[in-house]
């Protein structure tokens, strides 16, 4: 059972801290959306009526508490799972089998993995077919939806397997300096996901195919051409099958990048519109906002690891949580678990930077195509196919939005654009 300790108290504290600041946000933003959210903004007037703006609030508010609901059931497991006595005894089964550290390791992850894959059913079920579903998003059919489920499950345990094997591995064969060799390991398993996931996974979900609007594409190179980057293919893919929501990315490595359309935007917007959105995408790489973020993430895990190989052998870690001697993987779950209790509070670091890029990449775009007008008028667009949340709390946003408030964002646009004329 655990030990009563500073370590646990201090855990508590922050778990409870963090759970309790979440419901707080949502509920600061829900509250927020009824007393706003029938108001028109002035950047949106004439382009969105009162009814619209109406389920644009029901499906944000619906989609919040739905959300808030199962943070909370997560947040309840997670504590009755390292609390109640169940990590010890599942490491003391495991342990009866006399298997090979790793295979003991991957053994234990696994279950876990599983434990939470299938409490995480109902929640999945009822968020597609029930919320998304109410709101005309949802496509799927419960067949696509199980064929997506068991090959995400595959896909993940087959991926994480050979991720954990190594790291345990490392852990296991270089005990003073594993924790630069997994920093390795993990930067490489990064870089090659970027490479894979576009060539190899996603077409095991979607049907991907070169855009057949030929005037668009020769739009999308030129475009591409006068940033300079290439394209490996302009591509776009069946997402309407699943969902209704709209979206467009970059995949790509270097200067190269295949582009990728939802096939419910090309139904949704103008050309100019789609341009102007990837004009937006082509200036994060001119900016070289990928880059950065590369950079520090491989900067920040090389610091996490060696700091969870500073604490893989705190005896306290382990005590404090049931166990009586020191075990690697479990190590690098409860450390996982610590971290997770900060790391929520450094949420705002992150989106402060992220809204920084998304207003240059703005301005790229302004600057590139020459108007405002398209990438103003794609995101009202995006706004009103995605029921997007036009009232957010100004607090809420500025702690969990990675782009700014459309709103904001649209009337920055439109000054930019009435500066740049004057």
């Amino acid at each position: 059972m655990v030990q009563w300790n500073i370590l646990l108290i201090i855990f508590l504290v922050l778990y409870a801290a963090g759970a309790l600041f979440r419901w707080f946000l949502t509920y600061l933003n829900v509250r927020h959306l009824l007393v706003h959210g029938r108001e028109v903004p002035e950047v949106f007037r004439g382009e969105i009526d009162e009814a619209t703006l109406a389920r644009m609030s029901d499906y944000t508010a619906d989609s919040s508490r739905f959300g808030s609901l199962e943070h909370m059931f997560d947040d309840t497991v997670t504590l009755v799972i390292l609390l109640s006595g169940f990590l010890p005894l599942l490491v003391g089964f495991i342990l009866t089998w006399k298997l090979h550290f790793i295979l003991s390791g991957l053994i234990f992850f696994g279950i876990l993995a599983l434990i939470s894959s299938v409490l995480d059913i109902p929640f999945s079920l009822y968020s597609t077919f029930v919320i998304e579903k109410k709101y005309g998003f949802s496509t799927i059919t419960i067949k696509l939806w199980l064929a997506d489920l068991i090959k995400s499950l595959l896909i993940s345990t087959i991926l994480m397997g050979i991720l954990l094997g190594a790291m345990l591995a490392l852990i296991n064969y270089a005990e003073h300096s594993w924790w630069f060799w997994v920093w390795l390991v993990f930067s490489g398993f990064q870089m090659l996901m970027v490479w894979l996931y576009p060539v190899l996974i996603a077409p095991l979900f979607n049907k991907y195919e070169p855009v057949q609007d030929e005037a668009l594409k020769e739009a999308v190179i030129a475009l591409m051409t006068k940033v300079g980057l290439k394209t490996e293919g302009v591509f776009q893919v069946d997402a309407g099958k699943r969902s209704k929501h709209t979206n467009a990315y970059f995949t790509g490595l270097g200067k190269t990048k295949r582009i990728v359309l939802y096939d419910t935007l090309l139904t949704s917007h103008s050309s100019d519109e789609i341009l102007s959105v990837l004009a937006h995408e082509a200036g994060h790489w001119k900016k070289k906002h990928i880059m950065k973020q590369l950079v520090f993430t491989e900067i920040a895990s090389l610091g996490v690891f060696y700091l969870i190989y500073r604490l893989m052998d705190w005896p306290l870690l382990y005590h404090t949580f049931g166990f009586e001697e020191k075990l690697p993987y479990v190590g690098l779950l409860l450390i996982a678990a610590l971290f997770g209790t900060v790391t929520f509070f450094l949420s705002p670091l992150g989106a402060t930077v992220m809204r920084k890029f998304e207003r240059e990449a703005d301005d790229y775009c302004l600057n590139l195509v020459g108007t405002a007008k398209p990438m103003a008028n794609a995101l009202k667009r995006l706004a009103k196919d995605n029921l997007a949340n036009l009232h957010p709390h100004p607090f809420y946003a500025w702690f969990y939005y990675s782009h700014p408030p459309l709103a904001e964002r649209i009337a920055r646009l439109q000054q930019a654009e009435d500066k740049k004329a004057s």
